[in-house]
């Protein structure tokens, strides 16, 4: 490892008001992703020592890692370690719709319970998912989605908290009434009109972990399917989401629009 990466990620890290220390961790590693600290297809220090040298426990660091494959950040190869990945998300042109929609059988509905809607700075992989810079203020929306009476997905939701501006009107900040009945997205296609993208859901697998297995009733290494969501509106990057969902929701349908 380069000696500038080595420096940086040796420097101790705290959790910052209102956010775990994993994402603090996160953060950090991403950030020498993404200023080429780290490049493309090379291998980063194991938990033990990123533990020791971020001062935080290996726990916090296994963690962080899983949220860096789980955004496509890192790749592990079984019985050698962890890789930069030789190309970073990118976000593409499909259209998506709410997840309550997405997970939803034919004549079913989910019930969407709130456990966090908070202000909080943006990751390095929020960021440029809505549009902003690093460390500007965004919104979190973090729920659970039942059906039948049982969870079948965590679901993560972000916008920026800043003004904006959509067909060249004036920017002013974006007012989002939460009722605790729909995902952020159901609700902000209520209040600005339906957000037809461009956007794109990516899909990979990956592991639970411990913060997220309470929620969903679930061992910290039992799989779950990540969709990553981004939306456009107003020709920028707007809305991310990310929601990991188990096993027990079934089989998923993959809705295609083709256009002429």
């Amino acid at each position: 490892m380069h000696q500038d990466a080595a420096r940086f990620l040796s420097q101790p890290v705290a959790a910052q008001s209102g956010s775990p220390l994993r994402v603090a961790v996160y953060s950090r590693i991403a950030e020498a992703i993404r200023d080429g600290l780290l490049t493309p297809g090379s291998m980063i220090p194991t938990e033990t020592e990123l533990g020791a040298d971020m001062k935080v426990s290996r726990t916090v660091v296994r963690e962080a890692l899983m949220l860096l494959e789980e955004d496509g950040l890192i790749r592990a190869r079984r019985g050698v370690g962890r890789f930069v990945s030789d190309t970073l998300p990118r976000i593409g042109i499909e259209r998506i719709r709410p997840f309550e929609e997405v997970l939803a059988g034919p004549g079913e509905t989910l019930e969407v319970k709130r456990t966090q809607a908070i202000r909080q700075a943006a990751s390095e992989f929020v960021a440029p998912g809505i549009g902003v810079e690093p460390g500007t203020e965004c919104w979190l929306w973090e729920s659970v989605l039942i059906r039948d009476g049982e969870a079948i997905a965590q679901l993560q939701e972000n916008v920026t908290a800043q003004p904006v501006s959509f067909d060249r009107s004036v920017a002013a900040p974006l007012e989002i009434q939460d009722d605790d009945g729909a995902t952020l997205l159901a609700t902000l296609n209520n209040q600005l009109g339906r957000l037809a993208g461009p956007g794109e859901c990516e899909i990979s697998l990956s592991q639970v972990g411990p913060s997220r297995a309470k929620l969903l009733d679930l061992r910290p290494s039992d799989p779950v399917l990540v969709l990553t969501q981004y939306v456009r509106h107003g020709n920028r990057p707007f809305y991310l989401a990310k929601c990991l969902v188990s096993a027990r929701a079934g089989h998923l349908s993959v809705m295609q629009q083709f256009r002429s």
